[in-house]
């Protein structure tokens, strides 16, 4: 049976005996069925005093009425990080394709989320519910990093409007690309990043022209992945996924370092 892996946003020391969050507790209980004795994972995506990012082995010390108490053993380092550090802005889809996206992100290798208000998003986020959604897209996170194996948790920023997010990533040192299927740049003929890449991809009905002109303006690449139209969860997926392959963990050299 494989050992279940949790997030716990708290500072993690072994030995200590800690509570789990209401809803970890939930999910150890009513969905896994631990019990005393039982062993787990604990993560909180931070770095030891060495820089090195990893887990703790971890024990069900007593489950109570309304808490579960957890024995905190040794630490592990270990990383399953890409190489490649790489950024999506996402044009905000509706409900669950846009967790859908954010989650297979995460499990694909992303480093930062940033989700994009842009002329086509048809979610209609105002100021109050920005935030929540924040929260709630960031606990999409942390399950699929329990899920993959990731130590290292990304973070999920502000929503930002299409100008901000451009304007914000512009003068950066990082390989800009925008993704859209009238793009005459293919795969092929990127250019290798030195640093960062940063990866604009469009809502359900894509970017507008305008858009794609003032990000190209901003030094994104136009960038298509071939002659068909993608959906929105579809073309972020499929590009990360090929950027994984061309600079990241997706290889076979990347395997052998």
């Amino acid at each position: 049976m494989r050992i279940p892996r949790i997030y716990q946003p708290l500072s993690l020391i072994s030995g200590q005996t800690i509570k789990l969050d209401a809803q970890a507790m939930v999910h150890l209980t009513k969905v896994l069925r631990l019990q005393v004795g039982d062993a787990l994972i604990l993560f909180n995506g931070e770095e030891n005093d060495k820089g090195e990012s990893g887990e703790f082995a971890a024990r069900v010390n007593a489950v109570e009425r309304r808490s579960v108490l957890i024995e905190v053993g040794e630490f592990m380092a270990r990383s399953s990080e890409s190489p490649l550090e790489l950024v999506l802005l996402q044009g905000i889809s509706r409900g669950e394709r846009m967790d859908f996206t954010v989650q297979k992100a995460v499990e694909l290798g992303v480093s930062r989320i940033v989700p994009v208000l842009s002329e086509r998003t048809v979610v209609n986020l105002k100021s109050d519910r920005q935030e929540k959604r924040r929260r709630h897209w960031q606990g999409v996170v942390h399950s699929a990093c329990e899920q993959c194996g990731r130590n290292r948790v990304p973070m999920v920023e502000a929503v930002k409007s299409f100008a901000v997010a451009i304007a914000d990533v512009a003068e950066t040192d990082s390989l800009k690309l925008v993704l859209h299927h009238r793009a005459e740049t293919d795969r092929a003929a990127l250019p290798a990043p030195r640093g960062t890449v940063s990866l604009l991809i469009g809502p359900e009905g894509g970017l507008s022209a305008q858009e794609i002109a003032a990000a190209e303006a901003a030094g994104f690449v136009p960038w298509q992945l071939g002659s068909r139209v993608l959906r929105t969860e579809t073309a972020a997926l499929a590009a990360i996924s090929v950027l994984q392959w061309r600079w990241g963990d997706f290889t076979a050299e990347a395997k052998l370092k």
